[in-house]
């Protein structure tokens, strides 16, 4: 674990902070007149998904956190839970609740691998791909002279999830979506 100064606290770093590990969000380092430099920074729990603001001080350092990989396959979905398995290893099954996996669940395929991030024999995350490619299984048919101003139509995906797109994607056809914004991004085979 590495100690970082309070100019080194940036953007997608992963620090302990109150016994806990947060993800560096945003920061600022700036001097105000005569004063020292400090940090403003935006840190985000990783176990509980709280945003807290916190300023470090030059003298202040902070613990870089230590986290592991694992990876893990989704097997299924049951209300309010998504289970697991240990890549590899079927018989060692486990759940994850909606809070650790959040909005981003509805995208997860079934016997897909993700990497699970792990702090002190705790999973406290999962890392998803930026774009995911999924089958439409429902779409309504485009009607015609609507496309003109870019009309949107909603169509539910393999996963269950419902989503909207332009009005020229049809049933069968493979979408890519981004799972941080939740929308469409392009359609990467027609049916």
């Amino acid at each position: 674990m590495a100690i970082l100064s309070y100019n080194e606290i940036t953007p997608k770093k992963v620090i302990l902070w109150n016994d806990e590990p947060y993800l560096v969000v945003s920061y600022h380092v700036f001097r105000k007149q005569q004063r020292k430099p400090v940090n403003i920074t935006k840190l985000k729990s990783l176990k509980s998904g709280r945003v807290v603001e916190n300023t470090f001080h030059v003298n202040e350092t902070a613990e870089e956190a230590d986290l592991e990989n694992r990876t893990v396959t989704y097997i299924y979905k049951k209300p309010g839970e998504y289970w697991f398995h240990t890549t590899g290893k079927p018989a060692e099954r486990f759940a994850l609740g909606e809070d650790i996996i959040g909005d981003q669940g509805r995208f997860m395929k079934e016997r897909t691998d993700y990497d699970a991030i792990v702090f002190e024999d705790e999973i406290i995350g999962l890392k998803f791909p930026i774009k995911v490619e999924l089958k439409v299984t429902e779409a309504m048919e485009a009607v015609k002279g609507n496309t003109s101003s870019g009309a949107q139509k909603e169509v539910t995906l393999e996963t269950g999830a419902t989503l909207m797109v332009p009005m020229f994607i049809g049933e069968g056809d493979i979408v890519a979506i981004n799972t941080e914004t939740g929308d469409y991004a392009e359609r990467v085979s027609k049916a």
